[in-house]
């Protein structure tokens, strides 16, 4: 299968991203695009959507199913999430002289989960980074989100530290990692057309 992945330019972006988080019932508030804007401008960032053919339409429409946002994340952060984000994983992770890909926010529309549109869009981000300079990509997510889990299992991400909640187990924190090297990229098993939007 190949995969129609779409990079937008910040704005244009943050728009679409707005639009998308709609169709996510799994997260308690949904980014605004103003949101994304403040987070992502003035830092490397990258903004990706994977679509796909609306069922049962002859015209061939495409909607999108699929998407990540991620942006590069400093030793020394002056927003207070990302500062807190940071000193939760010193000791876990090397940030001084190194280049940290934060995957931000996330995710695969219901209907579409389990046809490999994340892995694709997370092995574009890979390919992106390793080719931008960053060494490693970070990913915050919870242990009750067992499908990204276990797509983060596949891709090879590793867990660099786990916080429990006392009151929930299934609210703990998971931090992911992986490490960017050529034989990352090498090992990519999905084929991807890539556009740019302005």
């Amino acid at each position: 299968m190949d995969y129609l992945i779409k990079q937008y330019a910040l704005q244009q972006g943050a728009l679409e991203i707005e639009y998308m988080e709609e169709f996510f019932n799994e997260y308690p508030r949904r980014k605004t695009a103003a949101e994304i804007v403040a987070r992502l401008g003035g830092r490397t960032h990258q903004i990706l959507m994977a679509e796909a053919p609306f069922p049962d339409d002859p015209t061939g429409t495409r909607l999108p199913v699929s998407y990540k946002v991620a942006h590069e994340l400093h030793a020394r952060e002056t927003d207070p999430k990302l500062a807190d984000l940071v000193a939760r994983l010193q000791g876990c992770v090397q940030f001084e002289g190194r280049r940290i890909l934060y995957q931000w926010i996330g995710g695969t529309r219901s209907d579409w989960r389990g046809q490999g549109h994340f892995r694709a869009l997370t092995e574009e981000q890979e390919a992106w980074a390793l080719a931008v300079g960053f060494d490693e990509i970070l990913v915050k997510t919870k242990n009750k989100f067992w499908e990204m889990r276990s797509t983060l299992d596949a891709l090879r991400f590793e867990v660099v530290k786990f916080e429990r909640y006392p009151a929930d187990n299934l609210e703990s924190k998971v931090y992911l990692s992986k490490r960017l090297t050529r034989d990352v990229v090498d090992a990519h098993r999905s084929k991807r057309m890539v556009t740019q939007v302005e």
